[in-house]
């Protein structure tokens, strides 16, 4: 099974400056991780709609170093 990742810089009108990218074996635990992150740093609403952005930046193998 390949890693998934998702690096907060690929996404657009994210906070500039974040450079965070998270990674997980499956997409359930990488959109769980990209919610907090989410909602924690940037202050999005947990929703559905918002999962569903989440899933539209996942990639597979590691984060560009």
């Amino acid at each position: 099974m390949a890693r998934k990742y998702i690096d907060c810089r690929q996404v657009p009108g994210s906070t500039v400056g974040c450079t965070l990218a998270l990674s997980a074996d499956t997409e359930e635990e990488l959109v769980a991780a990209g919610v907090q992150h989410g909602v924690a740093v940037h202050g999005y609403q947990d929703t559905p709609e918002f999962r569903g952005q989440i899933r539209k930046f996942i990639r597979e193998g590691m984060p560009p170093g």
